[in-house]
């Protein structure tokens, strides 16, 4: 299922939401100036590689920045355009109503903050894993679970593919968000006894961080004043 867009209209201009777009496109297109072999260096360096952040590594990597940051910077990363692409427009959907209920500043210490812990999460299940963890996958999944609070009936207009034909349907946030989360809730589940693969550039997918940032977003909306009364 692929949103389009909801039906609630924002009272504030959503320049934080704008802000990370525009830098995870920028970071992107500076990926692809890279060769292969110098992005490998750039993840190494700004990427989440759990065994180095558990420095469980069989070679240490002299990265030339802390380790705690790469769980922001890999926030702006990504591991090919269809990655890119469905993150930006999940945020491009969901993230301005969460921001005009925030405000700017708690939005942005909220979107960042969702996306430490979703990775902090990833890393508790693949400790030891050599693959970079890229994506802003963990923090939106937070944005989605502070929706699902604060607009559980609003109208999510979605892409539905059946067969050969594609339709939309408008579908409820809690429904699309629901299903959204046990989805990943379950696939983390069943790769518990897999060794995880958690760069996206290598084909996984961090279950884990996804569905830590939607719960942790669920918690720490209500707590910088998600549910507040106008």
């Amino acid at each position: 299922m692929v949103p389009l867009r909801d039906n609630n209209p924002t009272s504030i201009t959503p320049y934080v939401t704008y802000a990370i777009v525009g830098a995870n496109i920028f970071i992107f297109l500076y990926q692809a100036t890279l060769s292969p072999q110098e992005l490998q260096a750039f993840f190494n360096r700004a990427a989440v590689v759990p065994c180095q952040l558990s420095t469980t590594c069989p070679v240490p990597v002299d990265q030339g920045i802390p380790e705690w940051l790469t769980l922001v910077t890999s926030q702006f990363l990504h591991g090919g355009l269809l990655h890119l692409g469905g993150n930006m427009l999940f945020l491009w959907v969901f993230g301005n109503n969460i921001e005009d209920r925030l405000g700017h500043l708690k939005f942005f210490i909220f979107y960042i903050s969702c996306g430490v812990l979703a990775a902090l999460a990833q890393w508790f299940f693949s400790q030891n894993s050599t693959t970079p963890m890229v994506g802003a996958s963990g923090a939106i999944a937070g944005v989605m679970g502070a929706y699902i609070l604060r607009y559980p009936k609003a109208q999510v207009l979605t892409l539905i593919p059946l067969g050969f034909f594609i339709t939309t349907f408008r579908i409820p946030a809690y429904f699309f968000l629901g299903f959204w989360f046990v989805q990943q809730a379950f696939y983390g589940l069943v790769s518990l006894p897999a060794r995880t693969n958690v760069g996206m550039e290598g084909g996984g997918v961090a279950y884990w961080a996804h569905a830590g940032g939607f719960v942790f977003g669920a918690i720490l909306g209500p707590m910088l004043g998600l549910m507040r009364r106008d």
